[in-house]
């Protein structure tokens, strides 16, 4: 039996998830858009889903717009400044690549961009963003928590703070969503990106948060759907299995947490008695409770994956959207690792269906394989 530990890449979906989708691809076949009653049963469901996404986010219904994810989403905000003009950009040098590659194309396209950057632990400070800030700035765009070291921003503080400025905060909680309290009511940003797929729910769903009265430009036109923010058909089992698990994140949330980092810490704790010569990478007071990011010294870090693999245990060297790169992580480069340091870091994520007994299975043999890696010497 395999041993999952990439939740930060995806998760299993949830079985209630399943069966709410399962049901609905069986029973709920109409068009949302069709004015006859096939099409108002897939219209409700859509509608119930919102309401399931918009309390789990302390938002608004009015304020969701689905998705296929948060990189649509993402790609949709920062796009969406083209159509405002000339400007500026404030983002940090941590993201993922899908504010990256935005950001990066808004540059090219003659949009100043500014990436503060984070210290050693992989934190920003809110007074590094504020100084960031021109006359100009037209968004900030940054990470909640870190897709590869699980390190968690200080985002109420960045939040109000821009609010009080007048500055527009566009905020991917593509991983906090799930793992980490997410309440738009206590976090005064004006944009908001997450995917289905990173809570127990299906890959191709996501939603964009927008509060009432920010700019939204369309990236997919070419019909009415979503208040004709996104065009196209809806993705009707999709949506309902978002709107399931984000259910379930209102009804678990603080037993996850507790049971996320039990498990991660017996984790880190049999990593030092077994393994030895370890690092966790980022900053262990603002972190996930889920994940971990470990420099393993002395060992070459895609070796150890790919011996995990063999052994049943899938762990991850970073990104899975990097997933096959052998470029150092950019994330903790810019935490200031050497690239031998980053190639020698491993993510390892915990999830639902994660127990003791597999946690220790995979410490034995982190233990027995980073020894044999380390005796080999460098390949």
């Amino acid at each position: 039996m395999r041993i999952y530990l990439d939740h930060n890449a995806t998760t299993p979906v949830r079985a209630e998830v399943v069966q709410a989708m399962t049901q609905t691809l069986t029973d709920v076949y109409g068009n949302p858009s069709s004015g006859h009653a096939e099409g108002d049963a897939a219209r409700a469901r859509i509608e119930a889903a919102r309401d399931a996404v918009a309390r789990c986010l302390g938002a608004s219904p009015s304020w969701v717009y689905f998705t296929a994810g948060a990189s649509e989403a993402n790609n949709a905000v920062l796009m969406g400044l083209l159509e405002e003009g000339p400007g500026h950009l404030v983002t940090s040098n941590v993201e993922h690549p899908s504010v990256e590659e935005p950001a990066a194309r808004l540059e090219s396209a003659g949009m100043q961009v500014t990436r503060v950057p984070v210290d050693e632990e992989g934190l920003l400070t809110p007074e590094a963003i504020f100084a960031a800030l021109r006359p100009d700035t037209r968004l900030v765009s940054l990470i909640w928590a870190n897709n590869e070291t699980g390190v968690v921003q200080p985002m109420e503080a960045i939040a109000e703070g821009l609010a009080s400025r007048g500055v527009r905060l566009h905020v991917d909680a593509t991983q906090a969503l799930g793992k980490w309290p997410v309440d738009l009511s206590r976090v005064p940003a004006d944009y908001l990106s997450c995917s289905a797929h990173k809570l127990g729910g299906p890959k191709g769903s996501g939603c964009l948060v927008a509060r009432a009265g920010t700019p939204l430009h369309p990236l997919i036109r070419g019909g009415p759907q979503e208040r004709r923010v996104r065009g196209g058909t809806e993705n009707v089992a999709g949506i309902v299995g978002f709107g399931r698990a984000c259910a379930l994140v209102s009804e678990e949330l603080a037993e996850r947490m507790l049971e996320y980092a039990r498990l991660r810490d017996r984790l880190w704790e049999g990593l030092e008695a077994k393994v030895g010569e370890v690092r966790r990478n980022g900053s262990v007071e603002h972190m996930l409770p889920n994940t971990l990011n470990v420099e393993f010294l002395g060992t070459a870090g895609e070796v150890l994956l790919q011996a995990l693999d063999l052994e049943g245990v899938a762990v991850s060297a970073g990104a899975a959207c990097h997933s096959g790169s052998i470029s150092p992580s950019h994330v903790l480069s810019a935490m200031g690792l050497s690239p031998e340091q980053a190639r020698s870091s491993l993510r390892i994520s915990v999830g639902h269906g994660v127990d003791t007994g597999q946690i220790d299975a995979a410490v034995d043999l982190f233990g027995e394989l980073v020894a044999r890696i380390r005796r080999a010497g460098p390949a």
